[in-house]
């Protein structure tokens, strides 16, 4: 077995060719960090190392499955079968129904290794599956031919509740037994499912389940912004989030404190985490789902957008023995991903790095991540101060909460670590002005601490419906810009069309400003100078502001003046 950790996938796909001598754990392991290192499958790396085709891996885990490997292109599938699954479980679960035998029902599967598949099938479909092996290229056409996208699916999946009658008692269940039978029917199953699977198609970041005093809201956040969904019944609020409560292992009576919790799916063959957050309110428990897609994140410093000189900067920063860099801007604004990124490019053999998380939101290959409980005393601080004792390298603070935080973090740095962290600032001056106000003395401050990132997220506007216009004096002068200064290059905006839902933008990227710690701005620090005049010294010495980068952003025709104002 490889001292790499694999995920689940990979990990059976790694036995199956191990077993059967198609290559050694040595080509097996180079596999697989090409696959970490592109992002492309671990099927796609084998098949270009070309230690096995397509055809002989499908054969191989059809053999380990006691299945059999079938064409879908020269089937002719009856109609009333294709009818037994809708499209949003088609592409949910990656799934073509291809033959009926004996009250079984035979599924072509996209992921037929996730062993999971079989039994919640059975409570989707209401009958017992078995599943066989095809080209994942010829399913996903035989689910764009049989079930053709139709934005009314959600509805569909609304009338059949409404006519089921579920959750239409007005007598408050309570007891354990019986809710989870209500969260496990078949409609509310397949509405859930309908509802993530939307939500992962149009890439949301959040899914929020709001009950209120007459409605029951279902809003998704795409892109920052929040949109809501066809509201469905009000007495569908209990069933709906007692069925995400069973998802995420969550104590479904317990419905007076907030609980936590995650949920692992497969959606079209994709690894999907939500994690899962409950809260008591006034009319019931409102639920937030945070959508952590892993084929969507592309951890990687060069996949960021960050330009030359401040990426260059970055590297300099994270690639030094000690010293501390703190990542701020708002709550959602990418800084987990940008540590991310950093921790993945000086992750090496020779040196051990150590993070501590609140909570853990990406599995990192060859990093120890612990999880932050302060319900059971497990802090930031309390973390810090293990890790110094377990030989570290380098070190990830989730986040720099208050002084003690701070305190470890500075005693890290001075014992001859790299200490990563964010924290919540305006920009990043602040960050500076606000660890004084936690109590951080201004010389220690001074001598630790190497960098400060500031960043946010700003829509990117639709490549397919972007629009070129000339910008009006007033635009120009709310930028503090002149015609000479744009030498007439035109703005965009999006018009809106169907890739982008009518907005006008479609995905977000990251503007950056890089404040360096050099010994002017480190005289300023022990003066305990405020922000606006660490800030000028770091202009002074050349730090290119947020609103420099939106600038640019702009004249690349990337995003908009709308989204630069409103974020810097």
């Amino acid at each position: 077995m490889p001292t790499i950790e694999l995920d689940a996938d990979s990990s059976a796909i790694w036995h199956i060719i191990l077993d059967a001598g198609k290559a050694t754990e040595a080509q097996l392991a180079d596999v697989y960090s090409e696959h970490e290192r592109t992002g492309k499958s671990f099927q796609t790396v084998l098949y270009n190392y070309d230690i096995i085709s397509e055809d002989g891996l499908l054969k191989l885990i059809a053999a380990h499955l006691s299945t059999e490997v079938v064409n879908i292109k020269e089937l002719n599938i009856p109609k009333p079968l294709i009818e037994k699954c809708s499209g949003a479980i088609a592409r949910m679960y990656g799934i073509i129904p291809i033959k009926e035998d004996d009250g079984l029902l035979y599924v072509a599967a996209k992921d037929p290794l996730n062993y999971r598949m079989v039994d919640e099938l059975h409570y989707v479909l209401g009958q017992d599956c078995r599943i066989q092996v095809a080209r994942t290229a010829d399913i996903d056409d035989a689910i764009e031919h049989f079930y053709p996208q139709k934005a009314d699916s959600v509805k569909d999946v609304l009338e059949e509740l409404q006519q089921s009658g579920i959750g239409e008692s007005d007598t408050a269940i309570t007891d354990e037994k019986e809710i989870a039978a209500l969260a496990s029917n078949a409609p509310i199953v397949r509405f859930v499912d309908v509802i993530l699977y939307q939500a992962i198609k149009d890439q949301a970041s959040d899914i929020h389940f709001e009950p209120f005093a007459k409605d029951f809201r279902i809003r998704y956040r795409i892109d920052g912004a929040l949109y809501e969904m066809a509201p469905p019944p009000k007495h569908l609020a209990m069933p709906v989030i007692s069925r995400i409560k069973v998802l995420s292992n969550l104590n479904i009576a317990e419905r007076r404190v907030p609980q936590d919790g995650r949920i692992e799916l497969r959606i079209g063959g994709k690894p999907i985490d939500m994690r899962v957050s409950t809260l008591p309110t006034q009319y019931g428990e409102s639920v937030v789902l945070r959508v952590l897609d892993r084929s969507v994140v592309n951890l990687s410093l060069d996949s960021l957008g960050i330009d030359e000189r401040t990426l260059k900067q970055i590297r300099e920063v994270i690639h030094r023995p000690n010293g501390i860099m703190v990542v701020t801007g708002p709550t959602g604004s990418g800084k987990t991903t940008t540590l991310y990124s950093c921790l993945r490019e000086i992750n090496t053999i020779d040196d051990k790095l150590l993070t501590a998380e609140d909570p853990v939101e990406y599995d990192l290959e060859g990093i120890m991540q612990v999880p932050i409980k302060e319900s059971v005393g497990m802090t930031f601080a309390r973390a810090l101060r293990a890790f110094l004792r377990q030989d570290p390298d380098r070190i990830m603070v989730g986040e720099i909460r208050d002084l003690e935080t701070a305190a470890m973090s500075i005693q890290a740095s001075l014992t001859g670590h790299l200490v990563l962290s964010t924290l919540h600032t305006n920009d990043a001056a602040g960050a500076i002005t606000r660890l004084i106000d936690m109590g951080v003395e201004p010389f220690l401050i001074s001598s630790t601490l190497v960098a400060v990132l500031g960043q946010r997220l700003i829509r990117r506007s639709c490549m397919q419906c972007r629009t070129a216009y000339r910008p009006e004096d007033k635009e120009l002068g709310l930028l503090n810009l002149t015609r000479d200064d744009i030498a007439n290059r035109p703005f965009y905006y999006g018009k809106g069309c169907p890739n982008c839902n009518n907005v006008g933008y479609r995905g977000r990227v990251a503007i950056y400003e890089m404040l360096i710690v050099s010994p002017a701005v480190a005289e300023q620090i022990n003066k305990r100078m405020p922000t606006s005049v660490i800030r000028n010294k770091a202009l002074e010495e050349g730090m290119a502001t947020m609103r420099q980068c939106g600038i640019r952003a702009i004249l690349d025709g990337i995003s908009t003046v709308e989204e630069v104002l409103k974020y810097t």
